[in-house]
């Protein structure tokens, strides 16, 4: 594995040196995603881009902290069945979706790899991903963590965000963290026609029902992007990956 020690990539590794890699400290992320209406502002490919960028980072940290970690491809496709009226957007069933991400980490299990994290970034995903983190794991055997990567950094995004307390959708949070891995992901000049000027919040926390964001807002936009910058989202990126890879470090997680 000369040259490649480093690399997180499941992709850009040969077999050789992913099973060479295969043993039970190995965590191995699997970040979860959608594309779909980002609003008029940013691109469908947002939560993949995300999810990616977070699962690589928090690789990385675990590897330099001593655990070894791949990421593999992002499963890009997701829950947005509430995106759909406004285009732009793909979505699967739940069946297709619990196929899709068992596949994978059922994949991963055969190979010998004994820590397997589901990262989402993707709002629709988030109970789903929570139940096949449960079936997976009674399942195959193997320890199947899922985790939302703002749920899980959620007092340090707020101490970052000036006009939200977490990531809603192409929002504050969400036009920072894309102007700081893919600027070209975002249309400047539609920024301030993306703020909603009609909006109704989600249920309360504790409580959830389905609603399509066409009822929810009249640009696809949850929140306000205006206070959006690359310095911001940079700081983002680095909090949630630095929280995973804390937390995806410790030997009790996996026991």
């Amino acid at each position: 594995m000369a040259g490649h020690d480093d690399e997180v990539a499941w992709a850009r590794l040969t077999a050789a040196e992913i099973q060479a890699r295969a043993n039970p400290a190995t965590v191995v992320v699997i970040p979860v995603a959608s594309v779909e209406q980002h609003g008029p502002h940013l691109a469908t490919g947002v939560d993949m881009w995300l999810a990616s960028a977070i699962a690589e980072r928090s690789a990385r940290k675990l590897q330099a902290a001593g655990t070894p970690a791949l990421v593999t491809p992002c499963l890009w496709s997701g829950l947005a069945e509430h995106h759909m009226a406004f285009g732009g957007t793909i979505t699967l069933d739940e069946a297709g979706f619990a196929a899709m991400v068992g596949g994978v980490a059922r994949s991963v299990a055969r190979h010998g790899f004994r820590r397997i994290a589901l990262l989402n970034g993707h709002g629709g995903n988030i109970e789903a991903i929570q139940t096949l983190a449960i079936v997976l794991t009674r399942e195959i055997g193997v320890p199947v963590v899922g985790v939302t990567y703002w749920l899980a950094s959620a007092d340090s995004f707020g101490a970052i965000l000036e006009a939200q307390p977490n990531v809603m959708h192409a929002c504050e949070a969400e036009t920072s963290m894309v102007m700081a891995v893919q600027p070209d992901g975002v249309r400047a000049e539609a920024i301030a026609r993306a703020v909603p000027k009609r909006f109704a919040p989600p249920a309360p926390p504790g409580f959830k029902r389905h609603r399509p964001f066409a009822e929810m807002t009249d640009t696809g936009v949850l929140g306000d992007p205006r206070p959006a910058s690359a310095e911001k989202g940079e700081r983002l990126l680095e909090a949630a990956s630095a929280r995973l890879a804390d937390e995806l470090a410790r030997p009790e997680l996996w026991q």
